[in-house]
């Protein structure tokens, strides 16, 4: 019965998004990345982006060059969301200097989080982000796995009020915070909502996706690839012949596919320091995306894995 339940859910959704313009085919001939609307504003994102949490944290390890690569892949592949949050405040500085060098200034989504407890902490937070960001207004302000949610959700109305954000949401990265991300989407409306979401990591699904659809909450997924979990699962597993169909030449664009299917979803966030991968994320955004026989046909695969 829930298995039913999902499927309704999920036609339904690909019915509105078919009105909407959001077929699950996209020509992979297209100029430039497909894109998806944020409810919010009627802005348009491209449909994959960069989660650089990691890879600004190795600054002080590796150096910028990883970065700027893969932002420059990016950017190139006509992307443009970029997320992460405020770690360190060395690496951060340098993350700001790299997102406003002359070939990518103006040409990203930036987001930022707040995951300190605290009301002044959340402050100086974000205050620290404008600043080593390089960036006034920050596109999107998150708050992380929500952390403090009550005391750090009327600091985000005011400074999108103000003008400081463009947009503001609330984070989730693992199940066991799906039913208090629920509760929140069903008191509030918050802009966007981030949430993990992949092949082999669906519980998404069941409420989250359609919810956030109902209410107009725009998605930005993350952990498609469940933080590389999913690549040491299927090391030893080819991947399957008809995934071409799909235009999937490695599990990571399988992953994808699969995500981007859902029309709920408006952003996959991959993380990478590898410029080659970046551009082979990028282009699971063209070309054919699966159908419910097919999206079913790629559930019953991993399960046997």
């Amino acid at each position: 019965m829930a298995g039913e339940t999902n499927r309704r859910q999920f036609l339904s959704l690909v019915t509105a998004a078919a009105a909407a313009g959001l077929t699950p085919r996209l020509a992979h001939a297209q100029r430039a990345m497909p894109t998806r609307e944020v409810p919010a504003g009627g802005e348009r994102l491209p449909i994959i982006g960069f989660g650089s949490s990691k890879v600004v944290e190795e600054i002080a390890t590796r150096g910028d060059e990883p970065l700027r690569q893969v932002l420059r892949t990016l950017a190139a592949e006509g992307g443009k969301v970029v997320d992460t949050w405020p770690r360190n405040p060395a690496n951060d500085g340098r993350f700001g200097a790299v997102i406003n060098e002359p070939e990518l200034r103006g040409k990203l989504f930036v987001t930022t989080k707040l995951d300190k407890v605290g009301k002044e902490a959340g402050v100086a937070q974000f205050r620290e982000a404008q600043r080593l960001y390089g960036r006034k207004p920050i596109d999107l302000v998150q708050i992380f796995s929500l952390t403090d949610l009550d005391t750090h959700w009327p600091s985000l109305r005011a400074w999108k009020d103000a003008g400081e954000a463009r947009y503001i949401g609330v984070t989730v990265s693992e199940p066991r915070l799906h039913s208090a991300l629920e509760a929140f989407l069903r008191r509030e409306r918050p802009d966007f909502t981030q949430v993990n979401y992949s092949i082999t990591e669906r519980e998404a699904e069941t409420t989250l996706l359609p919810l956030a659809a109902d209410r107009g909450v725009a998605v930005l997924v993350n952990r498609p690839f469940m933080n590389g979990a999913l690549f040491k699962r299927l090391a030893a597993t080819p991947l399957p012949p008809w995934a071409t169909e799909l235009g999937a030449t490695t599990w990571a664009q399988f992953s994808l596919k699969y995500i981007l299917a859902h029309p709920a979803v408006t952003c996959v966030l991959t993380e990478t320091s590898n410029p080659k991968h970046m551009a082979e994320n990028a282009a699971a955004a063209f070309g054919t995306l699966p159908d419910v026989p097919a999206r079913q046909r790629m559930r019953d695969l991993i399960a046997t894995v």
